[in-house]
């Protein structure tokens, strides 16, 4: 579990990064962020499954897609939001030995 955290981490940075590097290129980049916006979303809906997943691949579509958000880092807001700000309960199971 904890390297598949991890891994899901790497890979939202790594798209994170290919997302802000259409930044970079002056006349060209706007174009690649139409290209790149539905596979962001796609990719966002398959790392992270369910509702908030689903709600997280619209956000990113946006963010790719409006011009001069590509340096919000949606898919690491995403983990930090699914594996440290949103605290989950560990389900505790108490084992009770009835001498008979």
């Amino acid at each position: 579990m904890k390297n598949e955290k991890y891994k899901l981490l790497r890979q939202g940075i790594i798209y994170d990064v290919l997302g802000m590097a259409t930044m970079a290129i002056p006349v060209v980049g706007p174009f690649l962020d139409i290209l790149w916006a539905p596979f962001a979303a796609k990719k966002m809906n398959d790392m992270y499954t369910g509702t908030e997943g689903k709600i997280a691949s619209v956000f990113v579509f946006l963010e790719e897609i409006l011009p001069f958000t590509d340096i919000i880092p949606t898919f690491t807001l995403m983990w930090l939001y699914t594996f440290v700000w949103k605290k989950q309960p560990i389900p505790r199971t108490i084992k009770i030995r009835v001498n008979e």
